[in-house]
């Protein structure tokens, strides 16, 4: 559902709203009329005065809240038109519409606040509380959109220019892979080929066992070995 176009009076502020301000107040703009929600659900059951005035401050807050979205987001908006494409400048003409509506319902909330403080009367109060819901859907609402923005088309994200043709990793061919030629001289592979040699032949001598070798025992020069009797005799012929 599209919603009547609107403008709101423009602001001049002495000073100049930061680039990217925009998030981190927002958060608090969606996150106070949730709570104050809860608050007041609560106090339907307890009706304690004090958690009333609690919730009425906090409303005040949320929407201070709410204009400095509306504003901070029309910077960062100004910031990232240009960059976005058709269809993402659609979505942020949109949400600064949704914005300017928001902003118009949580001064509304505020002032049925106070009303059903002064007056307390039933249809005041309901009033009150339908505001406050219709204000926390649009919030969410809201945020929804704005996460569009950025995960969708981009909006006040440094963008990142790739050749039109690159595939993601996992569907680009592998690389072959590549053998590096060592060049080796034949001095090299002489020495090379020797200590092979050596290295093999040692072992083979640490691996197989030699057989045990008993020598024969060796006579000494002062052992004599037995003569035949006529050979350590001789005979000597007489006259």
């Amino acid at each position: 559902m599209s919603l009547p176009a609107i403008s709101l009076p423009s602001i001049n502020l002495p000073f100049d709203i930061p680039v990217l301000f925009h998030p981190p107040v927002d958060h608090f703009a969606i996150a106070l009329p949730a709570v104050i929600l809860l608050l007041e659900l609560i106090n339907l059951v307890i009706k304690r005065r004090a958690l009333s005035m609690t919730a009425l401050f906090l409303m005040f807050v949320a929407t201070l809240m709410v204009a400095a979205a509306y504003l901070t987001g029309s910077v960062d908006g100004k910031e990232a038109f240009d960059a976005l494409s058709k269809a993402g400048q659609d979505e942020l003409k949109g949400h600064k519409l949704l914005g300017a509506y928001l902003l118009i319902v949580s001064v509304f909330v505020l002032a049925s606040k106070l009303l059903s403080m002064m007056l307390s009367r039933t249809w005041t109060k309901t009033l009150y509380m339908l505001l406050l819901i219709v204000l926390v859907a649009g919030l969410f609402k809201q945020g929804e959109e704005g996460g569009e923005l950025v995960y969708e088309y981009g909006a006040n994200v440094e963008r990142i220019d790739t050749p039109s043709d690159a595939q993601p990793y996992e569907h680009q061919e592998p690389l072959p892979k590549v053998v590096p030629q060592i060049e080796v001289s034949p001095t090299e592979v002489n020495q090379t080929e020797v200590n092979q040699t050596e290295s093999n032949q040692t072992d083979i001598n640490q691996t197989l066992p030699l057989p045990a070798v008993t020598l024969p025992p060796v006579a000494t020069t002062h052992e004599v070995q037995g003569m035949p009797e006529e050979m350590v005799q001789p005979k000597i012929a007489t006259h």
